[in-house]
Order: C-alpha cells, then structure tokens, then sequence
C-alpha cells in the first residue's frame, strides 16, 4: 500500500526525568511545526514532571527540580500539543524515544495520543552512509548545521529541523520517506504493544503471553518482566514478529527470586508446552557426573551421558564445562586426575610429579584419606546435605521463598512470611507448591547454591 507523503511535520525533541522504563516523565518539550521550508509554528515549554529527576539527568541538560517547580504540568499543555502536531508526522531524533514519552503521558491522561512519525537517525543512516556517528551533536556538526543549547528540547529541535530538510532535499525520489514514514495502522498496533507492556510491572517473575483464545503461545522468566516483555514487541526477528502478530494479552506471576523465576518457567514449559517455546535451554542437560569405587577401594568420579532415571553428583549442559569444573574441583581437592576421568586409566596421572596427587593412581595413598577429600568434594558439587531448605528472596521485604530438598530430591517451593519458623518442616510441606523433581530442576538448583546466589542453606535433619 502507498503511504501518503505529508507536507507538514512536527519536529520534536522532550527532555525526561530519566528512570525505570515508562516511569519517566517529561521536563522540557519543543515542537517546530515545518512545511518543508520554513517553520510555521511553534512550542517551547517546561514541564513540571510531577516525579524526581535522576541526578545524571540534571547534570546532563542544567535542568532541575528548582526550574520547574512552577512550571506547568503536562496536562496543562496537552491540548496545545495535540492542536500543533494535529495532521503532521511527527519527527523526531531517535523518533522511537520521544514518540514513547508523548505516549505515555497522554496515556496518564486518558487519551489515546496517535500521529505517524519519521526518525531523522534511521533516515540519516539511508541518505548520509558512512558517518563516523549518528548522534545529534556529532552528525550535525559533521554536516555544518549550528546547534546551540544542547540537550535542551528548543536547541535541539532546532538542529533537528535544519537536519530534517538537508535530508528531504537528498531524498529526491521520495523511496526512504515512503518506507520510513508509518502509517496510523502500524501506529493502533504499536499503542497496543504499549498498553500490554504497561500493564506488566518491573518485577522478577515468570510472564505468558496468550493469543486470542488465551492459549498460552510463550512463557518466558526475567528479573524486569516489563523490560523484557517490550523486547518481544520491539523484536525484529522471525520469532519476535511471529510472537508480536499472535499475542493478544499478557500475563505474569511475580516471584521475587530468580531462581524460583527459573525453576517455575522451566515446570511451565514443561506443562503448556507454548508453541514459541524452543526446548527450555536447562532440559538440554546432557552429561552427568557418575561416582563408583575402583578394585583397590579408591572412591573415583566419572563424566558421563545424562541418562533419565539416574541419579548423578551434578549435571552440566555441555562436556566442556564438565571437564573445566571437574578439573577445578580436583585441584581444589588434591584428587587423582586419573581417578576423576580427566587422564588415562593406564598410567600414573601427571599431576603425581607436581605432588598435586598424592598417589592414589598408584595405590600409595590411604584409601581413606583420599576418599575423605572425594566427598568433600561431592559435598560441594551436589546438594550440601540431602534434606535441606534453600532460601532466597520473596515478593516482599517481609517474605521469604523456600525450596524445600528431601533425600536428595527437589520437592517444591513456598512463601513464607518472616513472622514463621521457617525451619519448621511441618509447615512448609504444607504451604509447599509441588513441583517436578527434573533433572533441570536440581541443575538450577545446585548452580545457585554453587554460586552462593541463595541468601540461606538451612540443613535439616534426616526425613523418618
């Protein structure tokens, strides 16, 4: 479809608080209204944000919470900007940013704010290749165009202006204004992109996205949902574009922890199986770390294929990490290279010259002092203990999630509140929500304990 090429824009440029993506609210806005040669019109105001300024934003534009203070707020200046932009594209430096912010307040308001819209960056990257940098001040000044009172709105929409008819002169066949330019159709779809993403907060959590029948087509985890949920909306991928043309509403779970966040969308994967769910990257778990005893009663480790049903030390997605981690441990341990599967079982391991083995490959060692050290090792590789509660972070300063391992096996997890003895296994395998014991579920598990990424290990004792 031909996209009509409109002869009035509106150039804009705000400046922002600064923070947590759609948090932010807007200080200082300037809008030139342009018919390709000269401005026709124009508004220049700051903007009481109603919200602190981030200290680097401060230092960056001079403009502070002392300046706008009697300054209007955005609702006061809505009307204006809606009447100054009506039937023009809106044209901004980095559009995408400023589109957004308009949005967004307008948004705070009630109002759905809607105008197609041209990015001078994306259209310099066409018209201008080969720039040693595309922004504002460095381009235009690499182009000539004065620019006075950088990172103020009314300087900088200013250059913006001159920048945008050095580039509409270039453009002689119109081609990258016509495939620049979006139509009010792509825009109803990107409002709709942004009603979704507002609607989740900023939290670690597990997040679904559902089509139109609410059938669950993606189910992802992040420590910033909102963020991570605007990326699949924002994504240029194959995957991205199939997910942003299917999904119709989103929904989340908060968690509070990371590594309830893991293991939660890895028990959901497993469950839903969404369509745009690839095989969950901690299921490719391919290699196990087996232990036995040899003829001469040395306790000995061995890498092998991950196998359902068997029970392993600890698991490892790829050889090489199995390799590098159990070369790290035996050197942590004085153990027999030979004895962990890192050399060949014909001869004396080569770290027995260094007197990095104290000769268990030869017999010459205690077989019960180098056992000692092997299971001090697989202490430290698996479980701590084989009843154990794991806790981490809740949802809330006052709460707490538990993850609860009995004999070795991961059960499931809860929330607790601070008030509770949370050492009180009772209790929690009453508020426990079971899960599956998977062999990607104790991986993540015994990672975060190995990384020491949980706030508390509590041993229990032995299950009757």
């Amino acid at each position: 479809m031909d996209i009509e090429i409109r002869g009035m824009y509106a150039v804009v440029d705000v400046e922002t608080t600064g923070g947590k993506y759609n948090e932010e609210g807007i200080t200082e806005i300037a809008i030139y209204k342009f018919d390709g040669n000269e401005i026709v019109d124009q508004f220049i105001s700051l903007i009481n944000p109603e919200r602190p300024i981030q200290p680097f934003v401060v230092n960056l534009t001079g403009i502070n919470e002392n300046m706008l203070r009697n300054a209007p707020k955005f609702y006061e200046v809505a009307k204006r900007v809606i009447e100054i932009t009506e039937d023009c594209t809106l044209v901004a430096h980095n559009a995408s940013f400023d589109y957004r912010m308009l949005c967004t307040e307008f948004n705070r308001l009630g109002f759905v704010y809607e105008r197609p819209s041209l990015c001078t960056v994306a259209l310099a990257k066409k018209l201008i290749p080969e720039q040693a940098s595309y922004k504002l001040g460095r381009l235009v000044r690499a182009l000539g165009i004065p620019l006075s009172d950088r990172h103020r709105a009314a300087g900088d929409a200013r250059a913006t202006v001159k920048l945008l008819k050095l580039l509409l002169d270039k453009d002689l066949e119109k081609n990258i204004l016509k495939q620049v330019l979006r139509t009010k159709e792509h825009d109803q779809v990107a409002r709709k992109f942004l009603h979704l993403v507002e609607q989740v907060k900023p939290a670690t959590g597990v997040y679904y996205l559902h089509n139109q029948k609410g059938d669950v087509i993606y189910i992802g985890k992040s420590t910033n949902m909102r963020k991570r949920v605007n990326q699949h909306f924002t994504g240029k991928s194959r995957k991205a574009l199939k997910i942003q043309l299917e999904t119709h509403s989103v929904s989340t779970e908060e968690t509070g922890s990371e590594l309830i966040a893991l293991l939660k969308e890895v028990d959901e994967i497993q469950l839903h199986k969404p369509k745009h769910n690839r095989m969950h990257k901690n299921d490719n778990i391919r290699f196990g770390l087996e232990e036995g005893v040899t003829m001469s009663g040395y306790r000995f480790l061995r890498i092998a294929h991950a196998q359902d049903g068997n029970d392993y030390v600890t698991t490892f997605k790829n050889l090489n990490n199995a390799r590098k981690t159990l070369y790290f441990f035996a050197q942590k341990y004085t153990l027999c290279l030979k004895l962990v599967g890192l050399e060949s079982p014909k001869e004396a391991c080569s770290h027995v010259e260094i007197n990095q083995c104290m000769g268990a490959c030869m017999d010459k060692e205690k077989t019960e002092q180098y056992n000692e050290r092997v299971q001090q090792c697989i202490n430290r590789l698996r479980f701590p203990s084989p009843n154990l509660l794991v806790i981490d972070k809740g949802r809330t300063h006052d709460e707490r999630s538990v993850i609860l391992i009995q004999d070795d096996q991961y059960k499931g997890f809860a929330f607790v509140s601070l008030n509770y003895q949370v050492t009180n296994v009772d209790m929690i395998n009453t508020l426990i929500t079971p899960m599956k014991n998977s062999r990607a579920a104790r991986h993540i598990i015994q990672q975060f304990i190995r990384k020491n990424k949980v706030k508390e290990i509590i041993t229990l004792d032995a299950t009757p």
